[in-house]
């Protein structure tokens, strides 16, 4: 009886020495899948994380860079318009006239035809809201800037000026909206005022983003280009 007993109690003693094996395995087994990272799964996550940005930066950055000139762009076009809006509901002579300052590309629209003073409050940062750092895009265009309505030359729009300070010439509109003195002006048209990001470490711009506003009829009427194909 004694033996029966002793036996009855070595067999408990074996399945609860089963039961606590089997809990300490499947214990550990969570232990070690909460774990987390190996340390050689985090650097390979960060070295494919480094690579996808290497490969990615310079796309973005190109976006950027495109919708920076994309948007001085159309304020170019807003400000012109917006001079000869001026000239036909005020039937007066307005004029607006471009130019960049230290790298930032500025407007001012005015009554009559001489530009204002480079200090005068009305010249303004192009496209005010989009707030351009100096250097991020500059303007450019085929104006002389001794007079209005008036192209270079050469007609062509220069694109390596010598500082990123410089008059880029204006554009006057009659009372009519039409350009000022327009009898005259039968071999000047085509009038470019243009945008793009300039090359690092000068003024000069790239050959791969421009943008432009012509001012091509005599009636004022104007379109936008792009690209080598319009814009020089």
């Amino acid at each position: 009886m004694y033996k029966v007993a002793l036996l009855l109690v070595l067999e408990k003693i074996t399945k609860e020495q089963q039961y606590l094996r089997y809990k300490c395995c499947h214990i550990n087994k969570h232990r070690y899948s909460d774990a987390g990272f190996s340390l050689v799964e985090v650097l390979v996550a960060v070295l494919m994380i480094g690579i996808l940005a290497a490969i990615a930066a310079p796309g973005w950055l190109a976006f950027v860079n495109r919708q920076r000139v994309n948007k001085a762009n159309d304020a170019i076009l807003t400000a012109i318009q917006q001079a000869q809006r001026e000239a036909k509901k005020n039937k007066r002579t307005y004029s607006v006239s471009f130019r960049n300052d230290n790298g930032i590309p500025k407007v001012a629209i005015y009554y009559n035809t001489s530009p204002p003073a480079t200090t005068n409050p009305i010249w303004k940062p192009l496209g005010e809201d989009m707030a351009f750092k100096s250097g991020q895009v500059l303007l450019y265009s085929n104006l002389d800037s001794s007079t209005y309505n008036k192209l270079v030359s050469t007609g062509n729009v220069n694109y390596t000026p010598s500082s990123g300070t410089s008059s880029l010439g204006t554009i006057t509109f009659d009372y009519m909206g039409a350009l000022l003195d327009a009898s005259a002006l039968s071999q000047q048209l085509g009038l470019k005022i243009a945008v793009a990001t300039p090359n690092s470490g000068s003024y000069s711009a790239t050959n791969t983003l421009k943008r432009c506003v012509i001012v091509e009829t005599l009636l004022g009427g104007m379109r936008t280009g792009k690209n080598s194909n319009n814009c020089n």
